[in-house]
């Protein structure tokens, strides 16, 4: 099968090439109007696929180019869709004059959705015509038609794309969003036609898949894609359908957003003649994690009427991310070589691929998903529950029970307690009350559920601290916080190999948030030994070494057990303390 990929050494292109490398069944035409970088590309793909370097110009005769090269398929990857100009569907002509079957990774509104226009003639010369084969909008009307499957109504949709700040943005990409900011946006609001202005409107939101940690909670702002349009033609009954973009640091997107209202008040006429600086600036100013993400949430109502808000998030780690708006036409084109082809036609690409088609692409690299289920008002689920949602049944019987506290609950067995000796590590411990060290030291924990969260009340040897957790919101949101008196701090609950992690995302003094290298770190885990929880504490700094390490183990007392004050805790005021908190 021979593919022209139009486009073939640029951001979008060359990502799709490199997807499609290993298959020796391909031969990859890699074309743009530099022959030079075409060859020099087509020399870095590694062993698999046939590679031929061609020089293609989209602005000469596109439909004597493509019967001299004569491809199977030929994929437009170039961009940006939203300005090619009087003669949008040059290509998409030339691809029908020869009977060849045409694909794009378009995500220009307009552009996708005219593609329709074409049908007829597609399916006279038998030919499959595809447009918008790319996260936007294939991806995430394959995601919406998976959370909504056993919904009588769907209500809402709401999406989100955050990549990492380190990903490499096209300057093509640029140029779409400059061609557009501070345009007039055509929407679903309250479930009706209505206006707004690209770039100028904003949302926070949590990236976050079950048990993983999740992203910074980011400010995202909206974006012209096709879903807006095409959305609303699959659920007539949507109330509303909003698509943003998170790109990092927020301070470049907030300059973003301030160009764009001058647009949208005429004060400037376009961000067009700016794209080739906000390029530079993009890939120059850099810093936060190499760490990328989506979403996307609905609400609706099941067939009993019950209210129901699902979300569905994706992340995927360093440079993987960027691969994602390229995955969609490289599983395309793996399903033609496995004898699936496309119904013939013209249309946009939303229906041509569901969610489980992605897994396959998504395993292979470091991407993980999951859905957030929403739970009815009044549930009484533990509070650890709550925050892992799904990752909670991944957890062994034995740590699921120990933070099973509807009522409260106590726990007993023995630690190991190690203190740092530098003198910040002495008067922290003192401050907050940490334990002596020491082995084999007597341990009590009680578990208490308030109006927020739970009472978490330990002690070792008769020496008592306590703190107390809830769950996050806000910038916190998809987070355990803990607060320690003035200090609280935000804690990922990450689930791996049958341990839970509590990873420190974030920390405060009296409110103010601080940042996270000067704060304090360790490794904090729970596991199951021996068919008893096991805890491994240690807070560390990097300025102060070892404040305190305790390890140990854990076993719930039956709650009717009498609550008699045990001795050998013993001292003035200690039995005072127990009775009112028994």
């Amino acid at each position: 099968m021979r593919i022209l990929i139009v486009g073939g050494y640029g951001t979008f292109g060359g990502r799709l090439a490199r997807l499609l490398a290993n298959e020796p069944a391909l031969t990859l035409l890699i074309a743009g109007r530099s022959l030079t970088k075409a060859q020099v590309f087509c020399d870095s793909l590694p062993v698999g696929a046939k590679r031929l370097a061609q020089c293609f110009d989209r602005d000469a005769d596109v439909s004597a180019q493509i019967r001299e090269i004569r491809p199977d398929l030929v994929v437009d990857a170039t961009g940006p869709f939203q300005v090619y100009g009087a003669n949008p569907y040059r290509i998409v002509l030339g691809c029908l004059e020869n009977g060849i079957d045409y694909i794009d990774l378009a995500d220009g509104s307009d552009f996708v959705k005219g593609i329709a226009q074409f049908d007829a003639e597609a399916k006279r010369r038998g030919t499959y015509v595809l447009s918008g084969a790319s996260t936007c909008p294939l991806l995430t009307a394959a995601v919406t038609r998976h959370l909504s499957k056993d919904l009588a109504r769907l209500r809402t949709v709401v999406a989100g794309i955050a990549p990492s700040p380190y990903a490499g943005v096209g300057l093509n990409v640029i140029r779409a969003i400059a061609s557009y900011s501070g345009r007039r946006l055509q929407i679903v609001r309250d479930g009706k036609p209505s206006v707004a202005y690209a770039m100028t409107e904003t949302r926070r939101y949590t990236i976050g898949p079950p048990g993983q940690i999740p992203l910074q909670n980011l400010r995202f702002s909206l974006v012209d894609v096709p879903d807006l349009q095409l959305l609303p033609e699959l659920w007539p009954e949507l109330e509303e359908v909003w698509v943003g973009a998170g790109p990092g640091p927020e301070v470049l997107q907030r300059i973003l957003n301030a160009l764009a209202w001058l647009v949208r008040l005429r004060a400037l006429p376009s961000l067009r003649p700016l794209a080739g600086m906000m390029h530079r600036v993009t890939n120059l100013v850099r810093w936060g994690e190499h760490r990328g993400g989506m979403f996307v949430e609905i609400t609706g109502a099941s067939e009993s009427g019950v209210e129901v808000r699902r979300s569905w998030h994706l992340l995927a780690e360093g440079d993987d991310g960027p691969y994602i708006p390229s995955m969609a036409c490289a599983s395309l084109i793996r399903k033609v070589l496995a004898g699936t082809r496309p119904m013939a036609g013209a249309r946009p690409a939303i229906g041509d691929l569901e969610l489980e088609d992605y897994q396959a692409l998504f395993q292979q690299r470091k991407i993980v998903t999951g859905i957030r289920h929403s739970r009815p008002t009044g549930d009484p689920e533990p509070l650890y529950q709550r925050v892992l949602g799904d990752a909670w049944e991944e957890l062994p019987r034995e740590i699921r029970e120990m933070h099973q506290c509807t009522g409260s609950l106590r726990a007993t067995g023995k630690a190991e307690v190690k203190r740092g000796t530098g003198l910040v590590s002495r008067v922290v411990g003192a401050s907050v009350g940490f334990p002596a060290a020491g082995l084999d030291v007597p341990l009590t924990v009680e578990f208490r559920p308030t109006d927020e969260g739970e009472h978490w009340i330990r002690s070792f040897a008769g020496r008592t601290f306590s703190s107390l957790q809830w769950e996050g919101s806000g910038r916190s949101c998809r987070l355990l916080r803990e607060g320690f008196g003035c200090l609280v701090f935000d804690l990922a609950l990450v689930v791996e190999k049958e341990r839970l992690y509590l990873v420190v995302r974030g920390w405060s003094l009296l409110g103010l948030p601080l940042p996270l290298a000067m704060g304090p770190r360790g490794l904090f885990y729970e596991s199951v030994a021996d068919g008893r929880f096991h805890f491994h504490v240690e807070i560390t700094h990097p300025l102060a070494g070892l404040i305190v390490g305790y390890r140990g183990w854990l076993v719930p007392i039956d709650a009717r057990e009498e609550r008699s004050f045990p001795t050998r805790f013993a001292r003035p005021g200690m039995e005072r303390w127990w009775k009112e908190r028994s």
